[in-house]
């Protein structure tokens, strides 16, 4: 099945409530116990990014799990940084900061960060090279890199009985962007040519039956 985009941003207020107040307890619980795993140290103390920060959920998970942190959570949608900057308790404000701008023309604070991660950015890229080249940009020797998206289904079937399966008690608008997603998500193969051609060191894993996470250690 070819890739079929959908919109970059998400901008539309209903969406962005219906995808802010979505259960994605269980992938983002992962992908941070994940990220754990990869920094390996829970006094990490160093500063982070993250790459499409949507309503802010996975930052102030990460920024929660890592008490010595600072993170830059970067989104291009003003509607999703509204609602994070509206949600952020008063305890994580000192040390998360929620940025609009637009991957890769966004002014960053920082030059390089100690760790970079992103969850569901890469399917919304027209060009996957912009979230591989400003990963490039900010990172440095050590940097750790955390990447977690959607994996396109083969068939349509396949992506319509994922949503029924994960989705079913969503609002229709998050069914139907659900389902768009799926649609412009990359296949492994894919994934991996990208990372090739962006020469990154990076290993590639599917880790459920639609999300794979792509990780590790700049050098």
């Amino acid at each position: 099945m070819e890739r079929v985009l959908e919109p970059e941003l998400m901008e539309d207020l209903e969406q962005v409530f219906a995808y802010a107040k979505a259960d994605f307890e269980q992938p983002h619980k992962k992908f941070v116990q994940r990220i754990k795993t990869l920094v390996k140290d829970s006094s990490f103390s160093g500063k982070a990014l993250d790459l499409g920060c949507g309503p802010g959920d996975i930052s102030r998970r990460f920024a929660k799990a890592f008490p010595l942190c600072k993170v830059d959570a970067v989104d291009g949608s003003k509607p999703m940084i509204d609602y994070a900057l509206n949600t952020i308790s008063a305890d994580l404000q000192a040390r998360l900061h929620f940025i609009h701008g637009k991957l890769p023309d966004v002014e960053l604070p920082e030059l390089h960060y100690d760790i970079i991660f992103s969850n569901s950015l890469l399917h919304h890229l027209p060009n996957p090279q912009v979230l591989w080249q400003t990963i490039k940009q900010h990172s440095s020797t050590g940097t750790r890199i955390a990447i977690m998206d959607l994996l396109r289904p083969r068939r349509l079937y396949m992506a319509e009985s994922l949503v029924a399966m994960y989705a079913s008690t969503e609002p229709k608008i998050l069914q139907q962007d659900f389902y768009n997603s799926l649609l412009a998500a990359f296949t492994m193969v894919e994934i991996e040519a990208q990372i090739i051609q962006a020469r990154l060191s990076l290993t590639v894993e599917q880790i459920s039956d639609r999300h794979v996470f792509i990780s590790g250690i700049a050098s």
